[in-house]
């Protein structure tokens, strides 16, 4: 996800067309997001056909229906985003909620997403028992999805693709059976090593951090086996149903320990604010900041959450001047969605804070490089 939303922020094209559609995740409710986009799309259908040439308008809408015609309305999450030019069009389902619209301008309508991918948990439920191993991507409480075999993303992979079954417990070598505690302990030691091959497989395309959910016994031998043991960010032993419960049931049991580790995030992000104040590389001034950001010279930007400024930009001067009213002519209503960019598109990190933490005092900090 973060691969796309980069390559959204940095393509520039006129018209660049954003339609964000609410979804469902279940049936019956997912039988109306057909009709919820078909809504969508005349809105944008009129607009372009209105504000551009023809050829412009049917080569866009035309790209948007060949993509849109082969949707299957089962997989939807909670929201359709679809992001559409002349020359290419991204169908994107997201786990998080946004606001129905369409929007079209020279670049793609991504600093919410940005914003609410940027303060998300994004992370796998690696869930594992004596007898299987399941595998769920997560974004805070929401399932993004449970790995299966027909997925793309397993397509050819080298280890053995999720759900895992743990066909061999007690066989041995020469296709006996043993079932001894000291053979089994080997046994599920060995069944949780190829799980963790599988893992690491998957985990390197994304490298999400990990919570492992199991009981006691079966998170001692698979943290004794796993090659990263630092991706893992928590351990979950008292979970029900792991072999058949939903993939929600997990995540919903494993919040706790979620935001623990968000609570972690945040002091550490306070100690490197301290850090980076004492060895004058900070930076709290609006101004500084969006000049320091422009500059490319942006290490890590920490952000209230929610915290949006009004502002009048000069990018020749490299100079942004807040402002009370976002309707004014010239003004930029989300200056601080423009520094998010410019800090993410140089390479630097983005991380919010809660009010709590950031108050009204300092609403953003920005660790430079230098």
């Amino acid at each position: 996800m973060k691969a796309t939303l980069k390559s959204l922020r940095e393509t520039k094209a006129n018209p660049a067309v954003s339609i964000f559609v609410k979804t469902h995740r279940e049936h019956p409710a997912n039988e109306k997001d057909p009709i919820a986009l078909k809504n969508q799309l005349k809105v944008a259908g009129d607009r372009l056909n209105k504000e551009y040439d023809k050829q412009t308008a049917t080569t866009i809408l035309e790209g948007i229906h060949a993509k849109i015609d082969e949707l299957n309305h089962n997989y939807n999450l909670d929201t359709l985003a679809i992001f559409a030019s002349t020359d290419d069009v991204q169908v994107v389902r997201m786990p998080i909620d946004t606001t129905e619209r369409v929007v079209i301008s020279d670049s793609f309508a991504t600093r919410d997403l940005v914003r609410d991918m940027a303060s998300a948990v994004h992370f796998y439920a690696v869930v594992i028992t004596r007898n299987m191993a399941r595998l769920i991507e997560a974004s805070n409480d929401r399932v993004v999805a449970e790995f299966q075999p027909e997925d793309d993303k397993q397509n050819n992979m080298e280890n053995i693709p999720f759900p895992i079954d743990n066909n061999g417990l007690y066989m041995t070598s020469d296709g006996g059976s043993d079932r001894s505690s000291n053979n089994e302990s080997s046994h599920l030691k060995e069944f949780f090593n190829q799980v963790d091959k599988s893992v690491q497989e998957l985990w390197g395309e994304h490298k999400l951090p990990l919570v492992i959910v199991g009981d006691a016994k079966n998170i001692g031998y698979y943290k004794e086996v796993c090659d990263r043991p630092d991706n893992i960010i928590a351990t979950v032993s008292n979970v029900t149903n792991l072999d058949d419960g939903s993939a929600q049931h997990i995540i919903d049991s494993v919040q706790e320990s979620v935001e623990e580790y968000r609570s972690s995030l945040h002091t550490e992000a306070m100690g490197e604010i301290d850090k980076a104040r004492g060895a004058s590389m900070l930076q709290t001034d609006l101004q500084e900041v969006y000049r320091s950001a422009f500059q490319g010279a942006g290490e890590t930007l920490y952000v209230r959450r929610w915290y949006i400024q009004p502002a009048k930009i000069d990018e020749k001067a490299q100079s942004l001047t807040p402002v009370d009213d976002a309707s004014g002519e010239g003004v930029t209503d989300d200056a601080i969605g423009v520094i998010i960019e410019h800090v993410m598109h140089n390479g630097g990190d983005v991380i919010f804070l809660p009010e709590e933490i950031m108050g009204e005092d300092q609403p953003i900090a920005l660790v430079t490089r230098y």
